[in-house]
């Protein structure tokens, strides 16, 4: 007797990855999951919870969802999972490379106000002095 793969529903999905019912038919929507469908009932596999998961974490760390796509589908097709990993290294140095910028250009700005703000405060004090 064969034994039956696990799956699920849409919201027991939504419900685990605490995302949104619409969410999830978003990414389908763009074709990132590709849940079997019974009648009217999305049925999702062990590969479309694997992607789900790939998915958001994608979107926390940053990359787009053409970014994630790419990761994602290399996965299944040629160069496979060699090719993706390498792919995905490359994404982690550029990633990591706007985000050192952002943090010298945010540490950059932070200065800039203490010391508008330092100017501002001296000058309301010698206001109030006079």
């Amino acid at each position: 007797m064969p034994v039956e793969s696990a799956t699920w529903t849409i919201a027991e999905l939504a419900a685990e990855y605490d995302v949104t019912l619409r969410t999830i038919r978003f990414y389908e929507d763009r074709g990132l999951l590709t849940p079997e469908r019974r009648g009217t009932v999305r049925v999702y596999h062990a590969r479309d919870k694997v992607r789900l998961g790939l998915i958001l974490r994608g979107k926390r760390l940053g990359f787009s969802l053409d970014e994630i796509a790419t990761i994602v589908d290399m996965y299944d097709a040629e160069p496979g999972e060699a090719g993706q990993l390498a792919y995905l290294l490359n994404q982690i140095t550029t990633r990591r490379a706007e985000l050192e910028q952002r943090r010298r250009d945010i540490d950059e700005t932070l200065a800039e106000l203490a010391e508008v703000e330092a100017r501002c405060q001296a000058d309301l004090n010698t206001l109030r002095t006079k």
